[in-house]
């Protein structure tokens, strides 16, 4: 890990794929609530929403409106 200055939802999203990758958040599995990930990273609503939208955007969970936010099959790191 480096020791450059990092943004928080940059650590949140990493520590996330981290779990995903490890398999301790399988294929299919449901993040947490917004509210609920506040509480269990102790970030603001605002930071779990931009590591979410970083974790949709490198392709590890999508987002079902209403419904939640689920582990995809993830690609292998390049």
């Amino acid at each position: 890990m480096s020791d450059l200055p990092q943004y928080e939802y940059v650590k949140l999203a990493d520590r996330i794929e981290a779990d995903i990758r490890s398999g301790k958040l399988p294929h299919g599995a449901a993040l947490p609530g917004e509210r609920a990930m506040t509480e269990i990273y102790g970030v603001s609503i605002g930071t779990v929403r931009r590591a979410v939208r970083a974790l949709r955007e490198r392709g590890l969970v999508a987002t079902l409106a209403a419904k939640g936010t689920f582990v995809v099959a993830p690609q292998p790191p390049e």
